[in-house]
């Protein structure tokens, strides 16, 4: 009875890890971009949330929690887009969820 190799080759496995890299580093550049934001800054200011250890703990972000966030950012960044001059209260409670939801991921791990 002979064994089948199911091994991938090289090649695939260096693929997928750089893929990985280039996901999460687009992530993490994705969350931060908004962080930077003038807007986002004043809606953390208003809210009281300390957006200096926001931004921090995006670089403790890792798989699904930094993907989950990254997804808010997005949001953000599109509701942003377009050079808008002020900012909508749904655009606002998106920007403290994401917030809030960056503070809450590290506070629990």
């Amino acid at each position: 009875q002979a064994q089948t190799n199911h091994a991938a080759p090289q090649s695939a496995l260096d693929a997928a890890v750089r893929q990985h890299v280039d996901t999460t580093a687009a992530d993490r550049g994705a969350v931060l971009r908004v962080l930077g934001q003038s807007e986002v800054k004043g809606v953390a200011e208003r809210a009281g949330i300390d957006l200096r250890r926001a931004t921090g703990a995006v670089s403790t972000l890792q798989g699904d929690d930094l993907a989950r966030v990254a997804a808010q950012a997005r949001q953000v960044e599109n509701a942003l887009a377009g050079g808008q001059s002020r900012i909508v209260i749904s655009t606002t409670l998106i920007i403290i969820a994401l917030l809030v939801l960056i503070l809450i991921i590290v506070a629990v791990d």
